[in-house]
């Protein structure tokens, strides 16, 4: 999947727990391990704002895009 979630990066530095995000923004800790594992589709605005603003980032400290061609392992003559 070409975008990667970086929730649980941002949680080791600010030493806080899944549950304790989850109740700080208001989500089942279900359904934050569902975004933060990226087997999300979708997210709201309004929670990316929350995670944002309780985790003190950027979205783009949370959400990145990584080409599918980076997965790929390269062959010993160079291609893929």
């Amino acid at each position: 999947m070409p975008i990667v979630v970086d929730i649980d990066v941002m949680l080791a530095r600010r030493k806080m727990s899944v549950g304790a995000l989850a109740e700080q923004i208001g989500i089942t800790p279900a359904n934050l391990a569902v975004l933060k594992n990226g087997r999300a589709k979708a997210v709201r605005f309004t929670t990316l704002e929350a995670l944002c603003e309780v985790l003190d980032c950027q979205p783009g400290d949370l959400l990145r895009w990584e080409s599918e061609d980076a997965a790929e392992p390269v062959t010993r003559a160079g291609t893929r």
